[in-house]
């Protein structure tokens, strides 16, 4: 079944768009975080980042690059936030790989908060099971 965002690509679903390439779309999000939240979004319909053609990953980053610099720039060279929700647990409403950009200004809440120190030894065990599944 098509995303919502595949809708809104064909055009059967309105939006406010920012700008579009053959492979991209961005436009704001109609729930923003944050006044010039916008969504970067691949035209080809992905649930997961990773399952993503790498040329069209590399697509996408430009488009982005390009993208939030306007974001900012629009908002006086704002800072931002560049999220990705990827699956469920990670917040993912929409199963269809998307980007984020949410200008932040000096009142806007921090992202995280619930942070805590690891040891060196936690970080190494980590890393180690991370490299495992490099290619």
């Amino acid at each position: 079944m098509a995303s919502i965002f595949s809708k809104i690509i064909e055009g059967s679903i309105p939006s406010v768009k920012i700008d579009e390439t053959e492979n991209e779309i961005a436009f704001l999000d109609i729930m923003p975080c944050a006044e010039g939240h916008t969504l970067i979004v691949p035209k080809k319909e992905v649930e997961r980042f990773e399952d993503m053609d790498p040329q069209d990953t590399a697509s996408l980053m430009v488009f982005l690059h390009r993208i939030a610099k306007a974001v900012s720039s629009a908002f006086g060279g704002v800072d931002y936030n560049v999220i990705l929700n990827n699956g469920v647990q990670a917040g993912q409403e929409v199963m269809h790989v998307h980007y984020h950009i949410i200008p932040r200004t000096e009142r806007s809440s921090r992202m995280f908060g619930n942070r805590k120190n690891a040891s060196t030894e936690e970080l190494q065990k980590t890393a180690e099971q991370i490299r495992k599944f490099l290619n």
